[in-house]
């Protein structure tokens, strides 16, 4: 048992194939293939499944400039700076600039009323130390007079606290549109060894100078009025409360020698709602790269090969399914799909004279061949090259000893049947012990086929059968010295070929009892004993001499 299992290792198992000879299949197949193909070729260049693609490792620097002269209430006309509207740094990957303000002139550190303060009527109405966001400083716990009618709790801050609550409008610094900003990106890939920047080499100074987005989508200088613009907003009506704008730079780059690029895209979108009441800009970089990597186009092809089933799929469908033809789906079904019995089990094959088909039954040892129900009906399959060949052999001969026509005349066999059996439709079988040779040639009474004169010709004809089996083994015996077995045998041969043509793969035919009677009575056993039912295949002439059937 362990040696069996070795066995079945040292095995290899391949689909079975089947080779249809049709244009319109045939055109069908490679219109899909190439479809596919096509899609498949398409998919990996758009979306370069052949790479091996890395996150990038980046550094942001900004630097802000401009200059801005802007008048102030009380104060007369400023000069703004760098200084002045960028403020300190606010963060990583930040810049910020002012574009509006309130001004409240001359404040110190000290005691002052705040207009919107809290009520009082004595000192205890105002709690000390207390606070408010709303109020500007901390309440020194005195209630103070605000009008001639209110009192209200004095506060320490800084004085005069201021009045005013809304901006002004038009922004103080509406100039700042015209301010520019430089931002450098340095960029770097681990996986490929890749350095860049966003100032490519040859932006020497005298092009940082001179560059303006608006013909140059590769200027790293932009103008704070034209970020505003690209991102949806006008920026006389941001610049007044203010606003936080996202700046993004996408470098999507294809590191392949043959298609080298690598340069960076820029947007702009706002991020903030529009009661932000400062102005800012937020920018950050989406960076990705790949490069061709032959594992990955391995994995690529292999995971696309999935598809050409669909091909498979399609074409099997449509000929299995009305269609395309019944005729070609029966016949693909059949050739295709291989049905393999059980050994332990002896599917037998009827055929019947008043019945154009062949049942599949299984052998019994208990009930008739003739009742027993089958496990399919098949359509019966024409054996052309049997036929052509018994039309040949049918020809008239010179020869006058040619036996046509069987001796019908001969004394009866002592073995013939007595009575007629029960399961018997013909009225020329033999009664059995064995139930699977219970067998009749018709389903329902009537004719024997045995009295058909083809029956004479085509199975019992000795030239006939002699002809077939010298066809078979043209190095045999002389005719005369043909056995007796080996003649009868051949015609039973002869009948399976007749009345079964083609019999399904692993079935046995099973001849009616009438027939294998009448056979035996033209070629008898000199001993009167037959072997009986056995399902097996004649193999050659000399199996036949020898009995081995």
């Amino acid at each position: 048992m362990p040696c069996c299992r070795l066995r079945a290792l040292c095995q290899y198992e391949t689909n079975k194939l089947v080779r249809i000879q049709s244009v319109r299949l045939g055109s069908l197949k490679w219109s899909l293939n190439g479809a596919i193909l096509l899609f498949i070729c398409i998919m990996m260049l758009w979306n370069r499944k052949y790479q091996e693609f890395d996150l990038v490792v980046s550094s942001v620097t900004t630097k802000v400039k401009g200059v801005a002269q802007a008048p102030l209430p009380e104060v007369g006309n400023m000069v703004w700076d760098e200084v002045d509207y960028s403020g300190p740094w606010k963060g990583k990957n930040t810049f910020f600039v002012v574009t509006n303000a309130i001004v409240t002139k001359n404040q110190k550190q000290g005691k002052c009323v705040p207009l919107k303060g809290r009520f009082c009527h004595t000192d205890k109405d105002c709690e000390k130390g207390a606070w408010d966001q709303q109020k500007h400083g901390i309440q020194t716990g005195s209630c103070v007079k605000f009008d001639l009618s209110k009192k209200t709790c004095e506060v320490s801050a800084w004085c005069p606290i201021e009045t005013r609550s809304t901006p002004p409008r038009p922004a103080l610094l509406a100039a700042a549109e015209n301010f520019t900003v430089l931002i450098k990106n340095n960029i770097r890939f681990p996986a490929f060894n890749y350095i860049r920047r966003n100032i490519l080499p040859e932006m020497n100074d005298a092009y940082l100078r001179n560059c303006h987005r608006g013909n140059d989508s590769l200027c790293p200088i932009f103008r704070l009025g034209d970020i505003v613009r690209e991102a949806g907003e006008r920026f006389s009506e941001m610049s007044v409360e203010g606003g936080v704008i996202g700046i993004l730079i996408k470098w999507d780059c294809n590191l392949d020698r043959l298609m080298q690029r690598c340069l960076p895209r820029y947007s702009f979108k706002r991020l903030d709602e529009k009661e932000t009441q400062v102005k800012g800009h937020l920018h950050r970089a989406l960076c990705a790269a790949g490069k061709f990597s032959f594992i990955q186009l391995i994995i690529y092809i292999g995971s696309t090969l999935s598809y050409y089933a669909l091909t498979t799929i399609l074409i099997d469908w449509l000929i299995v399914t009305s269609c395309y033809s019944a005729e070609v789906g029966q016949n693909y079904s059949e050739r295709k799909v291989e049905s393999i019995q059980d050994q332990v089990k002896c599917i037998l094959c009827v055929s019947y004279i008043d019945e154009n088909n062949l049942r599949l039954v299984k052998r019994s040892q208990k009930k008739s061949l003739q009742v027993i129900k089958p496990m399919s009906v098949q359509p019966r399959k024409e054996d052309p090259g049997h036929l052509r060949a018994i039309l040949c052999l049918l020809q008239p001969s010179d020869d006058t000893n040619d036996d046509v026509q069987p001796s019908l005349g001969k004394k009866t066999d002592p073995n013939a049947k007595p009575h007629r059996p029960a399961w018997c439709m013909c009225d020329s079988c033999a009664p059995s012990s064995l139930p699977e040779e219970e067998l009749c040639c018709r389903r329902t009474e009537g004719t024997c086929i045995t009295s058909s004169p083809l029956f004479g010709q085509l199975v019992l004809r000795r030239s006939l059968l002699e002809a077939v089996l010298l066809y078979q083994d043209p190095l045999s015996p002389s005719v005369k010295k043909l056995q007796t077995a080996a003649l009868r045998h051949c015609a039973y041969r002869e009948y399976i070929s007749w009345r079964f043509g083609v019999p399904p793969n692993d079935t046995h035919p099973a001849i009616p009892s009438c027939c294998v009677w009448r056979i035996r009575r033209e070629y008898p056993s000199p001993d009167g004993q037959y072997s009986g039912f056995r399902p097996v295949k004649m193999t050659s002439m000399q199996a036949c001499e020898n009995g081995e059937l």
